[in-house]
């Protein structure tokens, strides 16, 4: 099945984060407090899907409290973090949410991703991903985690539902 079709079906983007929300760099400042960078383009293709009616949810194996200011500085309502077992908690959100694999597209970089990325509908691989986890995906973004993978992501996702046309309008933007 083509990629385009796969993301017609998404009702949901669940993202890991470290290498694919961020660059995979965590910085520390002189109190020992953790910092980390992410792209505002990301966050707006995130906000497009909401408004469109697609959720959004994080899955990381780390925790970390500057994900939930991200979290809800985008409108993101769900976050499941410290996830040593990532497919353990993508079928308890499957249940929760009465969705079947079809339905869900994962955005992953590393070896802790595969196995959800091996489940859902629409598999993804951000640019600078392991070679392991580009070799189960559907499909592979053009720009690097934490540098508009995720807003490349979103766009394909609403272009494919045709939702993307309407999006434009809103913004007065022709074509």
């Amino acid at each position: 099945m083509r990629p385009l079709d796969r993301a017609s079906r998404v009702k949901l983007l669940l993202l890991d984060v470290d290498g694919v929300l961020t660059k995979g760099e965590i910085i520390y400042n002189d109190r020992g407090e953790q910092i980390k960078i992410f792209d505002v383009k990301d966050g707006h293709g995130i906000k497009l899907l909401l408004r469109s009616g697609i959720k959004v949810m994080f899955l990381s194996g780390r925790k970390s409290k500057i994900l939930h200011y991200r979290a809800e500085d985008l409108g993101v309502q769900e976050i499941y973090e410290g996830a040593l077992n990532k497919l353990e908690v993508y079928e308890k959100i499957l249940k929760k949410e009465g969705l079947v694999d079809e339905e869900v597209c994962y955005v992953g970089d590393d070896l802790p991703d595969i196995p959800v990325l091996k489940r859902v509908g629409f598999a993804i691989a951000v640019a600078d991903s392991t070679e392991e986890v580009k070799d189960v995906v559907h499909y592979v973004t053009s720009n690097q985690g934490g540098r508009g993978a995720v807003r490349e992501v979103c766009e394909f996702i609403l272009k494919a539902q045709g939702k993307w046309k309407q999006i434009k309008e809103r913004y007065l933007i022709d074509g």
